[in-house]
């Protein structure tokens, strides 16, 4: 039998360049089709195909009719062990450039890939794109300071990216009190000697310290000046950002395809109000060329060709569904009824945002397991 070694692994990272530059990529995915339904791999160009690894124990014949002869083959599962052992098993059957994806769909989850924005004044935008989850994060860089908006947990790639540039980390922020995935906000700033800022009014039941910030308050980074706009509706607390006036910093308000969800903390039916004025309102009232970045995408079709995620805001209030019904009362339908599942977990990660948990890393990484779920769509 053809041993693992000869089986060549390839990284999360090196998959994400892959799908991002619309290669072609072949996936054999392994895990139970209940967990393959609920969350997968996408992208322009991805073809994938779900066979559970208890149905290829005795050989790839269930799959063989599936599996393409000219191009590679990626296998995937939950942590890579099983797709080692199929991609063994194709490899054996004379397969060639069969590769099992190094550390599954936990790997990918955790994944950020960083792409420039584009310029401020002083410097840049830099944007974070969690694939495998579809969080959105920024760093604003200018004149050797910056700020994050909206950290993961995953600290490291900030820390390479600041490092990287040689610049000081002065703020780092919080949109709202996250509940679909864990914030790795406080902790960044405190390893970097940063000012850490939420909401005040997502904030009541914190335990540990911090900046509030306010409706207007206004931030000085390098030459680049965010100015926070509060934004209720996804939270009692959501506050968005205008960067060098040139970008809008959504959070969970505004998606490219979508609007944010009030429900998340049992409130739906007291923030539909909030949601609609900040949507139809506060941001209306803003500059059509204002640049949309939010802190969240639902899927591939919303990324544009770099791997970025942005639009024009004009654009959307002419595109997007969410922000052209006219009808309160059809607005409040759409935003309370038929609501799609709730995050993984989500009280857990909101209580673990707010301190009162503090779980290990790997029961964070089973807590935030699947896609986000922030979204309401037509």
């Amino acid at each position: 039998m053809i041993t693992g070694q000869q089986v060549k692994e390839v990284t999360v990272k090196e998959l994400t360049k892959k799908i991002l530059s619309g290669e072609k990529v072949f996936i054999l995915d392994v895990r139970n089709t209940d967990e393959f339904d609920d969350w997968k791999i996408e992208g322009e160009n991805v073809d994938v195909v779900n066979k559970p690894y208890f149905e290829l124990l005795e050989g790839i014949d269930p799959v063989v009719d599936h599996l393409p002869k000219d191009e590679p083959i990626y296998t995937i599962c939950a942590k890579g062990g099983s797709s080692q052992f199929v991609a063994e098993q194709i490899a054996e059957a004379g397969y060639d450039n069969v590769y099992s994806i190094a550390g599954g769909m936990k790997a990918y989850s955790e994944h950020l890939e960083p792409v420039e924005i584009g310029t401020v004044s002083g410097g840049s935008m830099i944007q974070f794109v969690r694939i495998g989850k579809g969080c959105l994060s920024y760093l604003v860089i200018s004149d050797g300071e910056a700020a994050m908006i909206d950290t993961n947990r995953m600290l490291e790639p900030y820390e390479q990216m600041i490092k990287e540039k040689g610049v000081k980390l002065t703020h780092v922020f919080d949109t709202h009190l996250h509940a679909d995935h864990i914030s790795g906000g406080k902790k960044l700033a405190d390893k970097q000697q940063a000012s850490y800022y939420l909401p005040p009014k997502d904030a009541d039941e914190v335990t540990y310290d911090y900046s509030p910030l306010h409706d207007g308050d206004e931030f000085q980074i390098g030459q680049t000046t965010i100015k926070a706009i509060y934004s209720p509706g996804h939270t009692i607390g959501s506050t968005s950002f205008i960067v060098d006036d040139k970008y809008l910093l959504t959070g969970d308000i505004l998606f490219i395809d979508s609007i944010g969800r009030p429900d998340l903390a049992g409130k739906a039916e007291d923030w539909v109000a909030d949601l609609r004025n900040t949507l139809y309102e506060r941001y209306k009232s803003l500059s059509d060329s204002l640049t949309v970045l939010p802190a969240h995408y639902m899927g591939i079709k919303e990324m544009n060709e770099d791997g970025s995620i942005s639009e024009n805001l004009g654009t959307l209030y002419n595109e997007n569904h969410g922000l052209n019904i006219e009808d309160e009362n059809e607005f409040r339908s759409a935003v309370t009824d038929n609501l799609p599942p709730q995050p993984n977990s989500y009280q857990d990660i909101r209580e673990t945002n707010m301190g009162k948990q503090k779980p290990e890393t790997e029961a964070q990484r089973e807590m935030e397991i699947g896609p986000n779920r922030c979204a309401i769509r037509e």
